[in-house]
């Protein structure tokens, strides 16, 4: 089984879970540094998983919600996955 990046998302789940991380992220007025900062992610990378460019690991998701003062299940569900 191929690995899942954004060249094979052809239904744009990696984009739909970078914009809610975004929209999340955006109305608690935290910055994008602050973010990659608070869950151990580099900021470019950061910049990537928000534009659906990275697919992120599970723990990722766990850290960047705990940062957002959500849980993974809500930010899944802001993506309508």
């Amino acid at each position: 089984m191929p690995r899942l990046s954004s060249k094979l998302d052809s239904d744009k789940k990696l984009v739909r879970l970078g914009a809610a991380i975004r929209a999340r992220r955006k109305e608690l007025g935290v910055s994008q540094e602050e973010l990659a900062i608070d869950c151990g992610v580099e900021r470019s990378n950061m910049g990537k998983i928000e534009r659906g460019e990275n697919n992120l690991s599970i723990l990722n998701l766990v850290r960047i919600a705990e940062a957002l003062n959500a849980n993974a299940a809500d930010i899944l569900a802001d993506a309508s996955l």
